[in-house]
């Protein structure tokens, strides 16, 4: 069983930027993102390959967000630039066991804030 905690949430003017973090207790495969806006079903923002050198993202952060990570640390990274209203949400972090296998993982989830 992995945990797996975020943490650098919090409130920021719209333009700004926000480095979320997602630390896990273990060894994980594939690490994402994902964020549920108040009212509105959850939704994937990126996911990291083990290896670090496959990413991809929803089509509404590319070029505003990066996912990376530090196997040596255990954790994943959101780096959020550009912020907009609209990115207010919680943010989840996820992490698969096996790659494609689906997420095993959640964490609690840490919530972001843009103000306009």
């Amino acid at each position: 069983q992995v945990s797996l905690v975020e943490s650098g949430g919090g409130l920021v003017q719209a333009g700004g930027s926000l480095r979320l973090s997602c630390a896990a207790s273990g060894r994980t495969s594939t690490m994402a993102w994902f964020r549920q806006a108040p009212g509105k079903e959850r939704e994937f923002v990126g996911r990291i390959s083990w290896s670090g050198l496959t990413t991809y993202y929803a089509d509404f952060v590319k070029g505003r967000f990066t996912v990376s990570r530090d196997n040596a640390k255990n954790t994943v990274y959101l780096q959020m630039n550009s912020l907009k209203p609209e990115d207010t949400a919680v943010y989840y972090c996820a992490a698969e066991e096996v790659a494609g296998r689906g997420y095993d993982y959640w964490g609690q989830g840490t919530q972001v804030t843009v103000s306009s």
